[in-house]
């Protein structure tokens, strides 16, 4: 169901960015055309280099393009252009800026200018998952209609062990893939077609029938 479709991956400064690339494999092989935008704070852990030749698009971290020429990337524009906007990982920063409206990064100006689908993946340590403020915010988003994949359970990069691991690459693409199945135009409906004469009986004689339909 990705095949054709115009994805927007998000990426903010987490030890788990570096899963962004298979995301980006994933959603290549799958079809779909990618184009990355990239925090500020995400480059600690992955390069632009490394996401710009697996999406085959440059990646986008800034408002402008070339202070020179005055070229700017348009926030507006790409969120028009998208299909569906992938925030993976999103931080517990990225996920409070989300909710509050901050527009401060070219990440958050395109979530705002957003008409399409945001799927948030969440991706931070046990305590910081858990406290109420994030919990709260990730209430807010789903209300105003986003969309969470929650995350995994397992070890995390302080050492503990719970919730707040970043899904697995694969469970994303198919998390998409099942919301745009759901959302086909012919999803769930059941078709009948029929070819040549049809017999519409009257009586247990007679009926009504043509030479095909």
């Amino acid at each position: 169901m990705l095949n054709g479709k115009k994805i927007i991956l998000a990426v903010s400064g987490s030890i788990a960015a570096y899963k962004s690339a298979l995301i980006i494999r994933l959603l290549i092989k799958a079809g779909a055309s990618v184009k990355v935008i990239m925090t500020e704070a995400s480059e600690d852990f992955i390069t632009p280099l490394t996401l710009a030749t697996l999406s085959k698009n440059p990646v986008l971290k800034d408002f402008t393009k070339d202070n020179d020429s005055g070229e700017w990337n348009n926030h507006v524009d790409l969120g028009l252009w998208a299909d569906a906007i992938i925030v993976a990982p999103a931080t517990a920063n990225t996920i409070a800026k989300m909710v509050s409206g901050h527009a401060d990064s070219l990440l958050l100006a395109v979530y705002l200018s957003a008409r399409c689908p945001v799927f948030v993946a969440p991706a931070m340590d046990l305590d910081m998952y858990k406290h109420q403020s994030t919990q709260e915010n990730l209430e807010t988003l789903i209300e105003r209609g986003d969309l969470i994949i929650q995350p995994e359970s397992g070890e995390l990069a302080s050492g503990l062990i719970g919730e707040g691991r970043l899904t697995e690459p694969d469970h994303i693409l198919e998390f998409l893939d099942n919301y745009f199945a759901e959302k086909a135009s012919l999803y769930g409906l059941k078709l009948l077609v029929s070819a040549g004469p049809t017999h519409e009986p009257i009586d247990p004689v007679r009926f009504i029938g043509n030479h095909s339909s």
